[in-house]
């Protein structure tokens, strides 16, 4: 469905030129669930913009359905880590969600039954018309996903979108996600810096090199569904896929090549 060919994205011209990408190559299949991550710093976000057309790459390219991303795409939606910046504090959560509606040729209930399923998605029905000044950072953060879900896009960018809570919030928004993945039937790539959460969420993690930016290692993810915060993190693979993760991004930190004894390890077959 998405694929980075060759991409690379360098700032500025001459000796004050900084290579952030180097070449990212990697693609993204109809329904899957994949998790990038790196070290910090790696340039994790200015990929992500590159593959959503925000930012023009240096070189490569970028296809969505076999034709090229140079602009966002309509069937595109994107949720950032700065999710208090992009709600605007004078519209309810309803008003929130509603906006990228607007340029759609919809009548007015169509508008208010995506919107309406988008928030009872995400567990706010009761909250609709409060505003995000009187919602927890957890709920702004769901009034943010609501917004990208009553877009009805087909794939769904994340760029760190659970950083900002704290740990209990953060696993009750990585199970919303996983969640309102199988009612919206999408496509979702998600960019963390969470080794714990790329293993958890994903069917695939892309393993990213130190800037200018590499794949270092790309591993299928076979736990079984449906994951839970509790059991899953208890499985014998889940700590081996894990420990994998902080392996490779550790040792790509310090310059060191991959070797076999780098290889993945085998985690169980879902049922």
């Amino acid at each position: 469905m998405l694929s980075i060919k060759h991409l690379s994205k360098t700032y500025g011209e001459g000796e004050r030129a900084t290579r952030a990408i180097g070449d990212v190559s990697f693609e993204l299949g109809e329904r899957e669930f994949v998790c990038v991550v790196g070290p910090s710093g790696c340039g994790k976000t200015t990929l992500l913009k590159c593959m959503s057309g925000l930012l023009e790459p240096t070189a490569g390219e970028v296809e969505l359905k076999g034709g090229p991303v140079t602009e966002p795409p309509e069937e595109m939606a994107l949720v950032f880590q700065e999710y208090s910046r992009s709600l605007l504090p004078w519209l309810s959560v309803r008003g929130n969600v509603v906006m990228p509606l607007r340029h759609k040729k919809l009548d007015k209930a169509e508008r208010t039954k995506l919107v309406e399923e988008a928030v009872d998605a995400v567990g706010l029905s009761g909250f609709i018309d409060r505003y995000p000044w009187q919602l927890s950072g957890g709920m702004q953060q769901r009034v943010a996903i609501a917004r990208a879900l009553a877009y009805q896009p087909e794939i769904l960018l994340m760029d760190e979108p659970f950083a900002s809570v704290d740990a209990q919030t953060r696993g009750d928004l990585e199970d919303l996600i996983l969640r309102v993945r199988e009612r919206y039937d999408m496509t979702i790539l998600f960019v963390t810096h969470d080794i714990d959460e790329s293993v958890y969420l994903s069917n695939r993690i892309v393993v990213l090199t130190p800037s200018p930016t590499e794949v270092r290692e790309i591993l299928d993810v076979d736990l079984p569904y449906p994951r839970d915060q509790i059991e899953t993190k208890e499985l014998p693979e889940f700590a081996h896929l894990r420990a994998h993760v902080y392996r490779l991004i550790k040792r790509a930190a310090a310059g060191e090549q991959p070797d076999a004894e780098s290889a993945a390890p085998q985690a169980a077959e879902a049922p």
